[in-house]
C-alpha cells in the first residue's frame, strides 16, 4: 500500500508540472495559431536564471521567484511575440515551426554559453529536501505539495479566465478573426502579447518546479526535452481545452510512475519505455483524435519557389561536381572527411525538399530514418574483419529499403494527419526511436538467436566498397557522395516536373480540390513518405560511414530539428537549398566555432574576442532561423532572384567569375590562404547583384525602374528631364514638400484643358 501511495503521489506531482507547462502551450496556440516548440527551452532558461539568482548570487528565494516569474518570464514572452511571432502571419506551417525551433536552439546555445555544461549545478526543493511529511505511509515533500497546489490553482484560474471574463473571450477570438475583434474595439496584438507573457511565466514555473523532482541537476538538453513531454498533455485537450489538458497531464504522470514501480524485473527495457511513454501517448492521441476537415481552397502564403527544368538541373549537377572537385584540391585530408559529412547531411536534407518543399508534408525527424538504415547495415551489410571491414552494396540497399518501409509504416497511421499534427507525430516517432531503440544496448534472445539492437552503444560503420571503388579513400568518398547527391537532386527535380510532381503540388495547395479531381491522397502521401525515408536512409548510412562510428547522440531530435531549420533557411523548395542547408548543418558552423577556439588558444592576447566570436557562431544558426519569417522562401530564392536580374548584365557576371577564378588560382598556388579564398568567394556571390545594380542599373532593373531610382536634381528638371507626374512627385520628395492633393475624376476632367505639368509644378513650388 505504501508503494502504491508513493508512486501515486509522485505521478500526480509530475503530472501537475506537465499540466502547468502544457497550459502555456494551449494559451499561445489559441491566441496566435503558433505551436511553440521553444516552450521547453523557455522553461530551461527560466530555471537557469532562477538558479543564478538564488544559488549563484545568493538572493532570497522569494525575491528570486518574483524576479523570474514576475519580470523575466513575462518579458521573455512579450519579446518573443512582438519581435518575432506576430511577423509570421501568412507563412506556411513549416515556417512557423522552424522559427520556434530556431528559438529553442538559440536558447539552448545561449544557456551553454553563459552556464558551461562542465560545471555541475543543482536546484534544491523549496524549503529544503528535509521539509516533508507522511501521508498514508508515503513521504511527501513540501515542494511536491506546492506543485499540486500550483497546478490546481492554475487550472481553476485559467478555466475562469477563459469562461467567465471578457479577456478570455477576446483571447479566443484573436486567432479566429483578429479583424472582427479589432472592429469591436479590442487590440488583438495586445491580447496575444498578454497570452504569450502568461504562457512564458507558466513555462518558467514548470522548469523551476520540475528540476528538483527529476533529480535537481540542471542540464540544458535534458530539461528542454523533459518539458517537451508536456506536448502530449496539450494534445489531450487538442490545444483548446484546459481541463482536458490537465487530465491528460495527470494520466501521463501516473502512467510513468506506475510503470516504473510495477514493471516486471525481467523487462530490461522498462526504464527506456518509461522515458518514451509521453511520446507514445502523443502519437496515439494524434491518431485517435478527430482531425480538421480538408480545406477547400488554396491558402496563399508568402513562400515562392522556382523549379528549374531537367536540362538546367543536369547542367547545375555537373557544375556542382566540378566545383566540389576543384575545392578538394585546396583542402587537407582531414578537411575532406569533414566536407564529406556535410554532403551526406545534404542527402538527408534532400528528403525534406521532396517531402516538405514539394508535397507540403512534415517530418521533424529525418535522421531517425538514417539511424534505422545504419542499424540494418551494421547487422547485415558488413563483410571482412578488422581494418579490412567494408560495407557491401547489398547491405546499403537493404538498409535503404528497410528505412523506406519504416517510413511507410510510420506514415500509414499518420496519413490522416496534416500540418502541425503530422509534424508532432513525426517528432514523437523520432524521440521514441532515440529513447527506446538507440538506447537498447542489452542482449536479447529470440528463437534461440542472441542479438542486440544498438550493440555496445556505439556502431562502427566501415566505408563502402563496390568493385574497384573503395570509399576508404577520402577523395573517392567525397566525390561519390557529391555525385550521388547530384543524381538524386536531378531525379527529385524530374519527379517534380512530372505528372506525379504536379499531383503532389496540387495536394500541397488544396487537398480538398485535389481529392475532388480524383486524386488518391492516401496513395500520394504514402508514396512520397516512402521515397523521402529511403533518401534519408541513404544519407544516414553514408554519414555514419564518413564518421566511422556513431552513437545514439548522432541521431537525436535536436540534430534533426537543426537540419530542418537550416534547410528551410536556405530554401526547402530548392535542391540547392538542401545542399547548402545540409552542409551548414553537418559541418559549416562547427568548423567556424572550432576555428575561433583554435585562434583563441594560439593568440592569448585576443582570447576573449575569439571566444566571443565562437559563441556568436554557435548562436548564429538560431538567429538566422528566427529571421526566416521575413524571408520565408529562403536564402537561395533571394540569391536566385538577384541573379535573374543579371541576365542582361553579362560584364558583371564575367567580372565576378574572373574574381573567383583569380582567387582560386592564388589559393591553389599557396599565395592566398584558403579562408581568404572562401571569404572572397562568398562575398562575391552575395554582392554581385548589388554591384550589378550600381554599375549597370538599366540592364539590371530596366529603364523605368532605373529612372525611378535615379536621384533627381531639381534645377535640371525641364532642361535635361521632361515634366511628368512622376517627375513632379520625385521633385516634391527631394525638396521635402507635401504631395499634391489627390483630385477626383470630375475635378481632373474640368481642369484638364487649362492644366499642364508645367503649370502644376510652378504653382506647387
Amino acid at each position: 500500500m505504501d508503494t502504491f501511495v508513493t508512486f501515486t503521489i509522485l505521478g500526480l506531482v509530475l503530472g501537475s508540472v506537465y499540466a502547468i507547462a502544457a497550459s502555456g502551450l494551449v494559451l499561445t496556440y489559441n491566441t496566435s495559431g503558433i505551436f511553440n516548440f521553444a516552450h521547453g527551452a523557455q522553461a530551461m532558461l527560466g530555471a537557469f536564471v532562477y538558479w543564478q539568482l538564488s544559488v549563484g548570487w545568493g538572493l532570497p528565494t522569494p525575491i528570486a521567484l518574483v524576479v523570474v516569474l514576475g519580470i523575466f518570464g513575462p518579458l521573455m514572452g512579450l519579446g518573443l511575440y512582438f519581435l518575432i511571432m506576430r511577423g509570421l502571419r501568412d507563412t506556411a506551417e513549416v515556417t512557423k515551426i522552424v522559427v520556434t525551433v530556431s528559438i529553442m536552439l538559440g536558447m539552448l546555445f545561449l544557456s551553454q554559453w553563459f552556464w558551461h555544461a562542465e560545471e555541475p549545478r543543482t536546484l534544491p526543493m523549496f524549503f529544503g529536501d528535509d521539509s516533508k511529511f507522511t501521508v498514508l505511509g508515503a513521504t511527501v515533500h513540501v515542494h511536491e505539495l506546492l506543485c499540486l497546489i500550483a497546478a490546481a490553482a492554475i487550472a481553476v484560474g485559467l478555466r475562469l479566465l477563459f469562461t467567465r471574463t471578457r479577456m478570455g473571450t477576446t483571447m479566443r477570438g484573436v486567432v479566429d478573426d483578429p479583424d472582427l475583434l479589432r472592429l469591436s474595439g479590442h487590440n488583438p496584438e495586445r491580447i496575444a502579447g498578454f497570452s504569450w507573457a502568461l504562457s512564458s511565466m507558466l513555462a518558467v514555473l514548470a522548469g523551476i518546479l520540475v528540476t528538483p523532482i527529476s533529480g535537481g541537476t540542471l542540464e540544458a538538453n535534458l530539461l528542454t526535452l523533459l518539458v517537451i513531454d508536456a506536448f502530449a498533455a496539450a494534445m489531450f485537450g487538442r490545444l483548446r481545452s484546459i481541463p482536458r489538458t490537465f487530465v491528460g497531464a495527470l494520466v501521463l504522470g501516473l502512467a510513468g510512475t506506475y510503470l516504473l514501480g510495477y514493471a516486471p524485473t525481467s523487462w530490461t527495457w522498462s526504464s527506456n519505455l518509461r522515458v518514451s511513454l509521453p511520446m507514445i501517448a502523443l502519437f496515439v492521441v494524434l491518431i485517435v483524435l478527430p482531425q480538421d476537415r480538408l480545406r477547400g481552397a488554396a491558402v496563399r502564403t508568402r513562400e515562392r519557389y522556382h523549379v528549374p527544368s531537367v536540362r538546367k538541373a543536369v547542367g547545375w549537377a555537373v557544375a556542382l561536381v566540378v566545383i566540389v572537385f576543384l575545392i578538394r584540391q585546396l583542402m587537407v585530408e582531414s578537411a575532406v572527411t569533414t566536407l564529406t559529412i556535410g554532403v551526406c547531411f545534404a542527402i538527408v536534407a534532400l528528403s525534406l525538399t521532396l517531402l516538405t518543399g514539394y508535397a507540403g508534408e512534415m517530418n521533424l525527424a529525418p535522421l531517425s530514418f538514417g539511424a534505422i538504415a545504419t542499424i540494418i547495415v551494421f547487422h547485415f551489410g558488413i563483410t571482412g574483419s578488422g581494418l579490412a571491414q567494408r560495407l557491401t552494396l547489398v547491405g546499403v540497399v537493404l538498409g535503404v529499403i528497410v528505412a523506406a518501409l519504416v517510413g511507410g509504416l510510420v506514415a500509414l497511421p499518420a496519413l490522416r494527419l496534416r500540418g502541425l499534427y503530422l509534424a508532432l507525430a513525426t517528432m514523437a516517432f523520432g524521440v521514441f526511436l532515440s529513447n527506446m531503440v538507440l538506447r537498447d544496448t542489452t542482449e536479447h534472445e529470440l528463437f534461440g538467436v542472441k542479438f542486440s539492437i544498438f550493440t555496445g552503444g556505439t556502431l562502427v560503420i566501415p566505408p563502402l566498397q563496390v568493385g574497384p571503388l573503395d570509399l576508404a579513400d577520402p577523395t573517392a568518398f567525397l566525390m561519390t557522395a557529391t555525385v550521388l547527391f547530384a543524381i538524386l537532386g536531378v531525379g527529385v527535380i524530374a519527379l517534380r516536373n512530372s505528372g506525379y510532381g504536379r499531383r503532389l503540388t496540387a495536394m500541397k495547395d488544396s487537398p480538398a480540390a485535389s481529392a475532388m479531381l480524383g486524386q488518391n491522397l492516401v496513395r500520394l502521401k504514402l508514396s512520397v513518405f516512402v521515397l523521402s525515408a529511403g533518401i534519408a536512409g541513404l544519407g544516414g548510412v553514408l554519414m555514419s560511414s564518413a564518421l566511422g562510428s556513431v552513437s545514439g547522440e548522432s541521431f537525436t531530435i535536436v540534430i534533426s530539428l537543426s537540419l530542418l531549420m537550416l534547410t528551410v533557411v536556405a530554401g526547402i523548395g530548392y535542391v540547392s537549398g538542401a545542399f547548402f542547408g545540409g552542409v551548414m548543418a553537418g559541418v559549416g558552423f562547427s568548423i567556424i566555432m572550432v576555428s575561433f577556439n583554435n585562434l583563441a588558444k594560439t593568440q592569448p592576447d585576443l582570447e576573449g574576442l575569439f571566444l566571443l566570436l565562437g559563441n556568436l557562431a554557435a548562436v548564429s544558426p538560431a538567429l538566422i532561423g528566427i529571421g526566416v519569417g521575413h524571408n520565408p522562401s529562403g536564402t537561395v530564392h533571394q540569391v536566385v532572384e538577384g541573379y535573374r536580374k543579371l541576365r542582361d548584365a553579362r560584364p558583371v557576371l564575367v567580372g565576378g567569375a574572373a574574381v573567383v577564378a583569380v582567387a582560386y588560382v592564388l589559393a591553389l598556388t599557396g599565395i592566398l590562404d584558403n579562408w581568404w579564398f572562401a571569404t572572397i568567394t562568398i562575398v562575391t556571390v552575395f554582392a554581385l547583384p548589388v554591384v550589378g545594380e550600381m554599375l549597370m542599373p538599366t540592364a539590371v532593373l530596366g529603364e523605368e525602374e532605373a529612372a525611378r531610382r535615379r536621384p533627381v536634381d531639381p534645377e535640371r528638371v525641364g532642361v535635361d528631364e521632361p515634366y511628368s507626374a512622376e517627375t513632379i512627385a520625385r521633385v516634391d520628395r527631394e525638396l521635402g514638400l507635401p504631395p499634391l492633393p489627390v483630385r477626383t475624376s470630375d475635378e481632373a476632367t474640368a481642369q484638364a484643358p487649362e492644366s499642364t505639368p508645367e503649370k502644376e509644378l510652378t504653382a506647387h513650388v
